[in-house]
């Protein structure tokens, strides 16, 4: 019997490196247990450098952004992507800018979070990441818009938990104390009434495991890369 024909799927990726590394082996893990033998996934990967960003996402320049990810979306879509992946929350608040220069289907990585929780039957979920992903609609309301209820940690620890994802995890620097003031953050939502923790941020998951938190984790580059897996075999979208 032949092997399933795969698409290609186009990852703009870079944001960090690090966290792209764990898509690439998520996503090939994930073929790897649907098709067996030597089967790998189809992918067209353009890492970007993340300084350029960083600087942009700091200074608040997301047209500037949008712009940049369009032209690494348009190179994918040249080199023969059939759908994208952006590999990181936040920049899917320029998702728009990508879609409308390629007019390919992307993988929302919201919307893929969203029914993975739907999945498992909750309705009121904590959200961690970078500011802009905490408390900007271009995220959080496509949660809300799925129909959960969700909860960010207060001002000084989301101001905290956003310094922790530019200034040690996206440079490679996961902390002991880090860990636990994450672990203590997702406590205190968890007291509130939260069923579940989003680790909204794709450099997360690298501190964060099931074992530092009192409720349900739910990692986004695990559960995005999952969805890619679902497009590649044409299960998604």
């Amino acid at each position: 019997m032949a092997a399933k024909k795969q698409r290609t799927l186009g990852i703009i990726g870079g944001m960090s490196w690090e966290s792209t590394e764990s898509y690439y082996r998520l996503i090939n893990e994930g073929i790897k247990a649907e098709l067996g033998s030597l089967h790998s996934a189809d992918l067209l990967i353009h890492s970007v450098d993340f300084a350029p960003i960083g600087e942009l996402q700091a200074q608040g320049a997301w047209d500037e952004m949008g712009a940049r990810l369009a032209k690494s979306g348009k190179r994918l879509q040249a080199a023969g992507a059939q759908g994208l992946l952006i590999a990181t929350n936040t920049m899917h608040k320029v998702i728009d800018d990508v879609q409308a220069a390629t007019n390919l289907p992307i993988i929302h990585i919201a919307d893929a979070t969203a029914k993975a929780i739907q999945a498992q039957g909750l309705t009121k979920i904590a959200l961690l990441g970078t500011q802009f992903t905490m408390t900007q609609d271009f995220y959080k309301q496509r949660l809300i818009d799925a129909g959960l209820q969700v909860l960010i940690p207060e001002n000084d620890a989301r101001a905290e938990v956003h310094r922790i994802i530019y200034d040690e995890l996206c440079q490679g620097q996961f902390l002991d104390s880090s860990r636990q003031y994450y672990s203590q953050v997702i406590k205190d939502l968890a007291n509130k009434g939260a069923e579940g923790v989003i680790l909204g941020c794709t450099e997360i998951g690298l501190l964060i495991q099931q074992a530092d938190s009192p409720i349900a984790v739910f990692d986004t580059p695990a559960i995005h890369a999952a969805a890619a897996v679902g497009f590649l075999l044409s299960q998604w979208l």
